[in-house]
């Protein structure tokens, strides 16, 4: 008898826009093309719920569901707010979202977005990745990390806001920078250089993870990084919140 697919749901809120898809928990890969909505203007908390359970609905889905936040996530309570509004800040994410979906508190997990994706890139990805200390960082609106030790998640590492040269890291580096501010591969993976100089001189790590939606040009640029540490692609991409999502949520996993 052929075992049935575990399937989960997760749901990855950005500073642009809001994706969400159904997940093989036994692969690590979407089920069918995901849903994305832009994130509204302004993100507040009302606001980004009514596009989440629009998400779900659309997708049919009555199970558990895992989303991310581009923010310090502790006890389903959001205490920052990068590239979302501030009325995050202090927002009960989990009973907000359970109340919006129709679901009880247990049935919604919440965590930062960059969390997410390194427990997905952990799980599914390469494992060298599981051993020692490895950090991924995702380029997108700003700069999300996520650090682990043998496999093993510290959550809420924020190192997107290092300062660096006078400026919080992800204001120079983020993928959103380079689109903004139209500068060549070479001229933003200088940047980016800058960044993982920084911050490997800060904690040592035996592997760099780089993720986000510009990893899918990672040619352009991850060549021209010249670092002591190894510097891998994300193997899930810009798909990695959504898999990291649902898996925590399967598993009741909370931050």
């Amino acid at each position: 008898m052929v075992e049935a697919t575990r399937r989960g749901f997760g749901i990855d809120i950005g500073g642009s826009g809001i994706k969400g898809a159904l997940v093989d928990l036994d692969k690590g890969q979407l089920i069918g093309d995901r849903i994305r909505i832009e994130t509204p203007k302004p993100s507040t908390p009302s606001a980004v719920a009514d596009v989440v359970a629009e998400i779900v609905t659309q997708a049919g889905w009555d199970g558990p569901v895992g989303v991310t936040l581009p923010a310090v996530v502790k006890k389903g309570v959001a205490h920052t707010a990068a590239n979302i509004d501030k009325q995050w800040i202090g927002t009960d994410a989990d009973a907000l979202f359970a109340k919006r979906l129709g679901r009880g508190v247990d049935q919604v997990a919440m965590l930062n977005d960059a969390d997410a994706a390194g427990m997905a890139e952990i799980r599914f990805g390469d494992p060298v990745a599981r051993k020692g200390v490895t950090a991924l960082l995702t380029f997108g609106t700003g700069i999300g990390s996520a650090v682990f030790q043998d496999g093993k998640l510290v959550p809420n590492t924020e190192f997107g806001h290092l300062e660096i040269d006078g400026h919080d890291a992800e204001k120079r580096a983020a993928a959103s920078v380079k689109d903004n501010e139209g500068l060549s591969y070479p001229e933003w993976s200088k940047r980016v250089h800058r960044y993982l100089t920084v911050l490997e001189n800060l904690i040592w790590p035996d592997l760099f993870i780089v993720g986000g939606g510009v990893s899918k040009k990672a040619e352009k640029w991850v060549p021209l990084l010249d670092l002591r540490t190894p510097v891998l692609v994300a193997t899930l991409q810009n798909n990695a919140g959504i898999v990291g999502a649902a898996a925590a949520a399967s598993e009741g996993i909370q931050h």
